[in-house]
């Protein structure tokens, strides 16, 4: 099971425990893992859905144009940096629901904004996070603790901002305003930061929702683990047609029986031996469920997360640690990107626990999704189901 040993070899390659690390490249160990069709549609869904929020940020970024809009020429010399292959013009037309280009003569140039649903929709997400800013400033507290030195770099905070619903300004909103619980610092570089905790909290003050799940996993008849090894356990699911050899699965239950450190308790110091390894690879696997676990959408970018790497003393390859594991994590390589889900959280491609801000980013995928389909009758439908069946009918006058 550890990053670090050798696997045994298998029978079937879409068991990815199945090759050796010294004979495969990691691109070779990426393009071996056994593919999750669910997951995989719904990261082709999100390869636009992404490049939407970019537009639409850069439409949001003008508040004091009323109402909020962009040139088109600015965002063609864009595109490129946008991902937009056929130009800006030609994406923009893709999402009539979302875009609409606006030709005025006193102007030299066409403008985008956005249309009143996808602007609806943009303050239903604002409000939610609002309404919910308890929640997340016990996420970023919760991020902070599992760092051994109780801080952040600033920068990093910047990369998962939008992952973990914090409001555009959380700056002021979230740390200037809670000054008993957090405190921006200069970092070792200049015009770089650090955000600490302040406030002190016991290593037993927080629980991990890997617990969380074992003490329900306990209380169930159909337990699905031993019950004299739930202490150390986690929820495997695999792909649909992933042969699991027994080697394989004794090799997953031996690895259920280790003990390790949680993500919120101090490692101390740990020897360099096999026992001790695996134990590190252990806490790195409870790290990275627990950071998944506290993000708006269990989702996130490889990329992002390795910038937290080093602050959670993670001493090991993220994306291999994800391959190695893949009845916790599943890893998609879809839009160019690779992006990991915590695969306990998702049933059909839907979270199982939604919260409000996922509920409110779906009525924006749901409308990329749709393109240029329904283009009066969805517009109506939508409106109505956010409870103004006035909105809709000016939605349909704009359409």
């Amino acid at each position: 099971m550890m990053t670090h040993i050798a696997k045994s070899n298998l029978k079937h390659p879409q068991a990815l425990f199945s090759t050796f690390r010294c004979q495969s490249t990691s691109a070779q160990y990426v393009a071996s893992r056994a593919r999750d069709p669910t997951f995989e549609k719904l990261m082709h869904k999100f390869k636009n859905f992404l490049k939407v929020i970019a537009v639409q940020d850069l439409i949001l970024a003008n508040p004091n144009k009323n109402p909020p809009s962009v040139s088109l020429d600015f965002l063609n010399r864009l595109s490129q940096k946008l991902h937009l292959n056929r130009g800006a013009t030609s994406f923009l037309r893709k999402y009539p629901h979302i875009f609409q280009i606006c030709y005025n003569p006193t102007k030299a140039q066409p403008f985008c904004k956005l249309t009143d649903m996808a602007i609806q929709i943009s303050r239903q997400e604002a409000e939610a996070i609002n309404a919910s800013l308890p929640v997340v400033i016990d996420r970023l507290v919760r991020l902070l603790s599992m760092s051994a030195s109780r801080s952040l770099p600033l920068r990093a905070i910047f990369k998962i901002w939008r992952e973990l619903g914090l409001p555009d300004d959380f700056e002021d909103s979230v740390i200037s305003s809670h000054s008993d619980l957090f405190r921006l610092s200069p970092g070792n570089e200049p015009n770089t930061h650090v955000l600490e905790l302040v406030k002190e909290f016991s290593s037993n003050h927080f629980t991990a929702a890997v617990e969380n799940w074992r003490v329900l996993e306990c209380c169930r008849e159909d337990c699905s683990v031993e019950r004299t090894e739930i202490q150390f356990s986690f929820k495997h699911l695999y792909p649909p047609g992933m042969r699991l050899s027994q080697n394989f699965k004794a090799k997953v239950k031996e690895w259920q029986r280790i003990p390790y450190v949680g993500p919120y308790e101090d490692v101390g110091k740990t020897k360099n031996t096999k026992a001790g390894k695996v134990g590190l690879e252990k806490r790195a696997v409870a790290t990275v469920h627990e950071f998944l676990s506290l993000t708006v959408e269990k989702m996130v970018e490889v990329e992002k997360i390795s910038h937290f790497r080093k602050c959670f003393g993670i001493d090991l390859n993220i994306r291999d640690l994800f391959l190695d594991h893949p009845g916790i994590f599943y890893l998609s390589t879809k839009g160019k990107r690779h992006t990991v889900f915590l695969r306990e959280a998702y049933e059909r491609g839907c979270l199982i626990d939604p919260n409000p801000v996922y509920d409110t980013r779906r009525k924006l995928l749901d409308l990329v999704i749709l393109g240029r389909h329904d283009l009066i009758a969805c517009d109506s439908k939508l409106a109505g189901n956010a409870g103004t069946e006035e909105d809709s009918s000016q939605d349909d006058n704009t359409e």
